[in-house]
Order: structure tokens, then C-alpha cells, then sequence
């Protein structure tokens, strides 16, 4: 699979990756066994970059990865982690003392001495503004306790503001073909600052994979139940905050555009690697079959005139209520 170097870490990842959100758990039940599963399929085809956080199943997700990889010590696998969620959402707790505990347990759960690299999780805007938090971050760089750090952002702005930090290495977001607003600026200053763009929900929760109806249910568990109104977090996360009706008639469209041969996901996640500047997408995966068709999906070639029919349809059903909000 092809490699690309992750921004500042100076490191070279897979441009699909591995999120691992559903390997904790929080979204329908993922057996131990399945998830090492999956992580073992991911890797085989090509996969060398996990992504994880603390608060994927309060530290399972880690976890798991972390008794894959000490299973196989062959492996040169790359995991950025994440911290931050399992605070309370206040500025004030985002403090070098915080920041220790958080990497001391994420380094525990992984059993490693240095993070590859730590992101900010969707922390609070004013983080990104304040430059204690980075002298911090700093620190720990300084400190051998994390290689490398950036951030996971919400927004456009969050994005930029973020970028312009001297020693971000990579700004994860969310950039797929309903969620088109980082093309404009983003990706843009990342090339020119040399940061890493890491996408985030490649699939829209899974409307892109071109799977559901508008009579699918989920668990009552499954984020895609319990937050579409984003009373849980941000609404964005969530079907990348496009409404579900509407989201079922765009996805249809999108499937159409598939080239024979290849699934919806295949296509949507190409076109996310097709975007100048991007790093790596993360698409997650709950069982083998996924995570192999979305490894496939480094390898598929865009039929002509793909990019312009995504952007057509974007403006057409889903800008208005999208773009002005991320």
C-alpha cells in the first residue's frame, strides 16, 4: 500500500488507516476476539497506521492494540492516540498535570514508553488559542513521553488555528464527499505548513458505504441512534451532521457514481485519498471483511469527471446545511 509521510512526525504511514472507535465497543459489541481480528486483517493488507483514543471503550481500544502489537513485534505499526475526552469539557482542565496522567494511562494501555503520537481531542477552541497547552505539549515531547502530537479538531477554524502552531505535526478532521468545507482552506495550509491531514469519518458513519435505508435502525447504544441531535457531542460526528433522510437520498446518488466492480466505500474513500494534501483516511471497521475492502480501496482509480459529479452533488443537496456550520 502506498506510504506518505505523516507531516512533521517525519514518519510514513499507510494512506488508509485503521480508526478503531468500534474496536472499543461504543457503538454494538466487538468481541476481543474480533477485534484482534480485524487489527491482524488491517495489517496484512497493508494497514501501518492505527488510530485509537483513551475514551474508545475507556481505554479497551488501546488495550486491544496494544496486546496485537506486543504479539507481533515484527510489525512497524504506527499509533497516534488520543486524549481529552474523558475530562470535562472546561479549558482549565487541559493542564500539564492532566496532560501527564492522561499519557501515563494511554502509555499503560498501549505498554509503551513513547506515543508515537497524542492528539488533542476535539478539545475546546479556546485550547487551541492558548499557548501554555502547547509549551506543555512541548514538555512532553522534550520528555521522550510522546514523539510527536496534533490535534482533532471539529472545524474549519480550529483546523487553521491549530496549523499555524509551530510543532502541530497533524490535524485530524472530518473530510469525506459530504463533508467537503476542508478543501477550501485546510488542506491548502497543511501543504504549506508541512502538518499531516488525518480524515476522519471517511464514511459518514457509514452512509457512504451506500448500506442503508431510510428503515434502518440502530442499537440503542449505536451513536447513530442516541446523538443525531448532537445531545451527546457534537452533531458532526454523527452521519457528519448531515440530517439521516437526507443523508439516504445523497448516498444513493453517491452509489450510483460507483464504478462497477467497486463498493460505494471503495470510492468514497479514494476520493478522500485523491485530495492534495491529504495524509490518511481512518476508515474503522467492525469485522475481517471490512477492514480488507477498505485496505482495497488504496488501490482503486477514479473514473474521470468523479470529482466534479461529488462536488456537484454536494452543492446541490447537502452545502446549505453543512457548510456554514464546520
Amino acid at each position: 500500500m502506498q506510504q506518505r509521510t505523516l507531516g512533521r512526525t517525519g514518519k510514513d504511514v499507510s494512506v488508509v488507516g485503521l480508526g478503531t472507535w468500534q474496536l472499543g465497543a461504543d457503538w454494538g459489541d466487538v468481541s476481543r476476539d474480533d477485534a484482534l481480528a480485524v487489527l491482524d486483517a488491517a495489517v496484512e493488507d497493508g494497514v501501518t497506521f492505527f488510530d485509537t483514543a483513551d475514551v474508545y471503550g475507556d481505554g479497551r481500544s488501546e488495550q486491544l492494540i496494544g496486546e496485537f502489537l506486543r504479539a507481533r513485534p515484527e510489525l512497524d505499526v504506527f499509533v497516534g492516540t488520543k486524549m481529552g475526552r474523558r475530562a470535562e469539557q472546561d479549558p482549565a482542565f487541559f493542564t500539564m498535570d492532566s496532560f501527564r496522567a492522561w499519557t501515563e494511562r494511554s502509555r499503560g494501555n498501549l505498554g509503551v514508553e513513547t506515543l508515537d503520537l497524542v492528539q488533542l481531542h476535539c478539545p475546546p477552541s479556546a485550547v487551541l488559542s492558548t499557548d501554555r497547552v502547547f509549551d506543555d505539549l512541548d514538555t512532553l515531547v522534550e520528555e521522550k513521553v510522546v514523539a510527536a502530537y496534533g490535534v482533532s479538531v471539529e472545524t474549519v477554524d480550529e483546523a487553521l488555528t491549530a496549523i499555524a502552531r509551530p510543532n502541530v505535526a497533524s490535524v485530524q478532521i472530518i473530510l469525506n464527499a459530504f463533508r467537503l468545507k476542508p478543501l477550501d482552506e485546510v488542506l491548502p495550509a497543511a501543504r504549506e505548513a508541512g502538518v499531516g491531514i488525518i480524515a476522519r469519518v471517511p464514511l459518514a458513519s457509514g452512509l457512504l458505504s451506500g448500506r442503508y435505508t431510510a428503515e434502518t435502525t440502530f442499537g440503542a447504544d449505536d451513536h447513530r441512534t442516541y446523538n443525531r441531535a448532537g445531545d451527546a457531542f457534537d452533531v458532526g460526528e454523527t452521519f457528519s451532521g448531515v440530517d439521516f433522510e437526507t443523508g439516504i437520498l445523497a448516498a444513493r446518488e453517491f452509489t450510483g457514481l460507483a464504478p462497477a466492480g467497486v463498493s460505494p466505500a471503495q470510492v468514497a474513500i479514494a476520493w478522500i485519498l485523491a485530495q492534495d494534501g491529504v495524509t490518511a483516511a481512518i476508515p474503522g471497521a467492525r469485522n475481517v471483511d471490512q477492514a480488507r475492502s477498505n485496505a482495497a480501496a488504496a488501490g482503486v482509480a477514479l473514473p474521470g469527471g468523479f470529482d466534479d459529479a461529488v462536488r456537484e452533488l454536494y452543492d446541490r443537496l447537502l452545502r446549505d446545511s453543512i457548510h456554514p456550520r464546520w
